[in-house]
Order: structure tokens, then C-alpha cells, then sequence
């Protein structure tokens, strides 16, 4: 193992145990403050995981999203998903926040680091990216096959922004209407305190940057036929996050959404990763195997003479 695989494995479960600890702390902790009295240390930790455990959580999932993209599909695809996603996701969350288009009329409060313009947390494009590239590549592991009609890659698109939209409508109500909110509504709307449009903002925009990633993508090979163990790292990826959001939802009493986001995200997702192919066909593990083989150097040695 490499040290960036090492680091990029060290990153995962990080982000998956930073997310376990905040949970506790927003959970556990903060209804029952009394508890830090048996914990060493207890007031500090505290203190740090609300004043900067959200930031940590989502830069080790950045940074762990994009490790695996550099090494299982090299440079050009990690970049060419990256770059839209953040561009594409801040333009929007910019417009939103201060002009209620396309989500509706919100605000981010203090929790999620330094905000871009005072209006977003430079966190937020980051958790777009390592969420919707995960959606993504479960949606073209169930759907395309070795090589996707435009049809299929259209279903693969819609799919992913799908899966994307449905971490959504766990994580809002989590996040904006329980003890510790990150964000609030202005104008509250129908869908426990969001408005449709925000849903459909975040399909739009999830389609949006996934449609330039398909155009870049096209052509690379590595990601076409995606197989089960490629799509490891994206399931926990998504299924993590999700989890998050649903322990957020339950601590707060808010389920109908839980139940609407298993239905049309993490079952979903665990399809797509269910019917993509258990492993690379044997001819491209042959070829593999070929690859890596040392290359034998043969020295000739004229007759009679020994070495």
C-alpha cells in the first residue's frame, strides 16, 4: 500500500469517525451537558468539536474522494468532476443565499468555517463535490454497462442527481431546524420547513455539473463498466452522509423525510452497487496481471565462456 492510499484509507474512516463524534456531541452531550464531567478532557473536546468538527469531517471526506479519484481513474477525472462541482455549486448556493434562487430564501449561520462573500461556507461546494461524485459513480455502476447508450447516460445523470436530491431531504430538516442549526429559512416552507424549490434546485444543480463530468468522461476508459469493488469507497462515501443526516432527523424527531430518503436514495444506491459487476471481466484482470509483471532481462552468453 502507497502512503496515498494510506492516506486517502486514513482520511475515509476519519471523516466517518468525526462525523460518530459529532453526532455524539449534538446528540448525547448537549442534551445531557453534565456528562463532560466524567470525561477527561470533556469541556475541551466539546468545545472543539462544535467550534470546528463540522470543517474537520468535510475536509477529510474532500480529501479522501479526491485520493480515490486520482488513483482508481487517474488526474484528468478527478479534476474534470471537481472543478465543475465546485464552480457549478457555489454559483448556485451564492444565488441563493442572496437572491433565494434556485433553493429559496436561506441563510448559513457560524459552524461551517470562513464564508465565501459572507454568504457560504467555503465547506459547503466541498460536501457538493464528495457527495455528488459518489451519486454519480453508483448511477453509472447500476446503469451503463461497459458502454452506455445516451440514453443510459442520460438515466445515469438523473439518477445520480436523484441520489444527490435524496441526502437532501434527510440532511435540510436535520440541520436547519434542531438544537444546533446551520443554516435557516427565511420564509419556511411546506416540506418540514423547506420549500419544494429547493429540491429542485438541487436536482437541477447536481444534474448540471454531472452532465459536464459525462462529457469529460466519455472517452476515459477506466471509468466505463464500473465494477463493485471500484464502487466501495462511493457506497460509504454516500451511505455514511446519509447516516448522518438520519440520526440528526431522529435526534430531532423528524422521520418522514428518513423514510422518503431511503426510498429513493440509499436503497437506490445500494442497487446500483448490488448490479454493477462483481470485479473487472477476466480479460482486463489478465491484462492487469500481464501489466505488472516484472519484465525479465535475457543475457545472452557466447558459447564456451562462463559468467
Amino acid at each position: 500500500m502507497t502512503r496515498l492510499m494510506r492516506i486517502e484509507k486514513w482520511c475515509l474512516w476519519g471523516h466517518v469517525l468525526s462525523m460518530a463524534f459529532g453526532l455524539a456531541g449534538l446528540l448525547w452531550v448537549m442534551p445531557h451537558p453534565e456528562i463532560l464531567d466524567y470525561l477527561p478532557a470533556g469541556s475541551t473536546l466539546y468545545r472543539w468539536s462544535m467550534a470546528g468538527g463540522g470543517v474537520v469531517y468535510i475536509l477529510l471526506g474532500t480529501v479522501a474522494v479526491a485520493l480515490y479519484l486520482r488513483r482508481a481513474f487517474g488526474w484528468q477525472a478527478w479534476l474534470s468532476f471537481m472543478i465543475p462541482a465546485l464552480v457549478i455549486s457555489l454559483s448556485s448556493e451564492l444565488s441563493g443565499t442572496s437572491t433565494g434562487f434556485p433553493f429559496g430564501d436561506y441563510s448559513y449561520l457560524n459552524g461551517l468555517g470562513y464564508k465565501i462573500s459572507g454568504l457560504v461556507p467555503f465547506t459547503i461546494p466541498l460536501s457538493w463535490f464528495y457527495v455528488g461524485v459518489s451519486a454519480y459513480l453508483l448511477a453509472r455502476g447500476g446503469l451503463l454497462g461497459e458502454r452506455g447508450t445516451w440514453v443510459r447516460q442520460l438515466a445515469a445523470i438523473a439518477t445520480g442527481a436523484l441520489l444527490l436530491m435524496s441526502w437532501d431531504f434527510v440532511l435540510d430538516p436535520a440541520m436547519s431546524q434542531t438544537a444546533m442549526p446551520f443554516w435557516y429559512w427565511h420564509q419556511p416552507g411546506a416540506f418540514f420547513g423547506m420549500p419544494y424549490e429547493n429540491f429542485a434546485g438541487w436536482f437541477v444543480t447536481g444534474a448540471i455539473f454531472m452532465s459536464v463530468a459525462a462529457l469529460f468522461w466519455h472517452r476515459n476508459e477506466r471509468l466505463q463498466g464500473l465494477n463493485r469493488e471500484q464502487l466501495t469507497v462511493p457506497l460509504v462515501m454516500y451511505l455514511a452522509n446519509f447516516s448522518f443526516a438520519m440520526f440528526m432527523s431522529v435526534g430531532g424527531g423528524i422521520y418522514i423525510p428518513i423514510f422518503l430518503g431511503i426510498a429513493v436514495g440509499a436503497a437506490p444506491a445500494i442497487a446500483c452497487w448490488w448490479f454493477a459487476p462483481q470485479s473487472a471481466t477476466p480479460d482486463a484482470d489478465s491484462a492487469a496481471q500481464l501489466s505488472q509483471m516484472p519484465v525479465m532481462e535475457m543475457v545472452s552468453t557466447p558459447a564456451g565462456v562462463s559468467k
